[in-house]
């Protein structure tokens, strides 16, 4: 069986087999004796004998079929990067007839999973409607699961940070994290120094390379957007008691479902807590923000963090804005 499965997984190799021999023809001097046939070849192969071989070897695994569309558009920027600009003719039908119609299916087809997949949580009586849950819900569909939770958390970070303004009104069994902590000046702190590192970084890196320094200041700049999204994104999901389970929720930083008959114990605790197996906090920012509940459960359970990094616990430490309505409440169901 083990050697059956390592035979199914070689077959991805005939894929990158095929980018490499364009790779390698190209490159050849025998492209230069036959250049209008062999890029015709090229781009054949690349964009379409690759994505179909690709179609054929996942046919009956679980990866989405919609991964083949990455590696279609693979293959345009590896013909892009190997062939001559004057032999890109039929390249440039490709990028000029059908990426645009590529592009917009795509956008189209991921509102479209998205709406749906959030449509299926607000009917939910007890469930919290939530964009983050719905975009990675979504993902899950057409993306491989790797790389689908962290799509769905930089499309959240940007629909929480500029379209997501209605404020979120509390339901039963809701309650906010974000109102009475450190939360705000720890991540001001942080875009303040971003920005003051650019600026300095900037300045000194533009002497040695132009395009390096902006690039560099781009990506602080695209931090600092990340943290204006998780800052936004903290009063859009709160905690919340629904469906017999207790949902844990920081922003879109962190998240776990804990049942509650596997909760063991739940205290209001305000005081340091000793490093031990097994506790996590809620929050990645930990003793900077502090922590007023303490939740120890019956088994190991997942904590899942920013972009999906997962770590285990059996006590977590979270801040909750009424914590004794909190403790009460849960005690009580």
């Amino acid at each position: 069986m083990v050697h059956l499965i390592n035979l199914r997984n070689l077959l991805f190799l005939i894929p990158v087999a095929i980018i490499l021999g364009c790779i390698f023809v190209a490159k050849s001097p025998l492209f230069a004796e036959n250049p209008h046939q062999l890029s015709l070849a090229i781009t054949f192969d690349l964009l379409i004998s690759t994505p179909v071989i690709y179609l054929l070897i996942i046919r009956k695994r679980d990866l989405p079929k919609t991964t083949v569309v990455p590696i279609f558009i693979l293959g345009i920027v590896v013909a892009s990067l190997i062939l001559p600009a004057e032999h890109q003719f039929y390249l440039s039908l490709v990028k000029t007839w059908i990426l645009p119609f590529l592009e917009i299916a795509i956008i189209t087809y991921l509102v479209v999973t998205i709406r749906k997949a959030f449509k299926k949580i607000k009917q939910s009586q007890t469930a919290t409607p939530d964009f983050f849950s719905a975009a990675r819900t979504a993902a899950a569909d057409i993306l491989p699961k790797k790389v689908s939770t962290a799509f769905a958390t930089e499309l959240s970070l940007f629909y929480y940070g500029f379209f997501h303004w209605k404020k979120h009104k509390l339901r039963a069994g809701e309650f906010t994290y974000h109102q009475t902590t450190s939360t705000r000046m720890v991540l001001g702190v942080f875009v303040f120094l971003i920005i003051i590192e650019a600026f300095a970084v900037h300045l000194l890196v533009r002497n040695y390379s132009t395009i390096a320094a902006w690039i560099l200041t781009i990506l602080s700049m695209y931090a600092c957007f990340q943290i204006y999204g998780i800052l936004r994104s903290l009063s859009k999901r709160p905690v919340a008691i629904e469906d017999d389970n207790l949902v844990l929720k920081y922003g879109v930083m962190a998240e776990t479902r804990i049942p509650l008959n596997q909760i063991q114990a739940i205290k209001e605790q305000t005081t340091s807590l000793e490093k031990e197996e097994g506790l996590v906090y809620l929050s990645p920012f930990k003793d900077m923000e502090g922590h007023n509940v303490l939740i120890e459960v019956n088994e190991p359970m997942k904590l899942t963090g920013f972009y999906g990094f997962k770590k285990e616990f059996t006590s977590i430490a979270i801040y909750v804005d009424a914590p004794k309505q909190f403790v009460a409440e849960l005690k009580v169901g």
